[in-house]
């Protein structure tokens, strides 16, 4: 009977709307960001490249520790410190981040309900039992 309640429990979950959007929104992400990411390394970064003297960003790196070789065989690795790759990271999430800015600023565009012309004023609320007693009594008692 357990198994049934988690199955059951399970499926409820798996197929709410709101999972499966994410899921779809997580595909398209991943996609989305290969290609954000060849826009930069491919398109955007070269110029960037070449006003800077011709550098490449991702061979950009510190040599702490020389590699240890033994003829032509690497014996121990070079520790390095790759901040080149780090600026590319960085310049990659900006892009990222801005190219999502645009989206969903394009998405709240428009999906935003067009601004209506303001409708007729609510009418005035009906007044109460005792506000129109009160009135009676004041209308009466101006009479006399």
């Amino acid at each position: 009977m357990a198994k049934s309640s988690f199955i059951q429990d399970f499926k409820a979950f798996a197929l709410k709307g709101n999972v499966v959007d994410m899921a779809v929104g997580v595909i398209i992400g991943g996609a989305f960001g290969k290609i954000v990411t060849s826009i930069v390394s491919n398109v955007i970064m070269p110029p960037i490249g070449l006003l800077v003297g011709g550098a490449d960003f991702t061979n950009m790196k510190w040599v702490m520790k020389e590699a240890v070789m033994n003829g032509e065989e690497v014996v121990k690795e070079a520790v390095t410190l790759n901040y080149g790759q780090f600026i590319q990271d960085v310049v990659d999430f900006l892009i990222i981040a801005l190219c999502i800015f645009f989206v969903i600023k394009g998405i709240t565009a428009l999906t935003k309900k067009k601004e209506e012309a303001p409708a007729e004023p609510a009418p005035e609320p009906e007044p109460s039992a005792e506000e129109k007693l009160l009135t009676e009594i004041r209308d009466l008692l101006k009479e006399k």
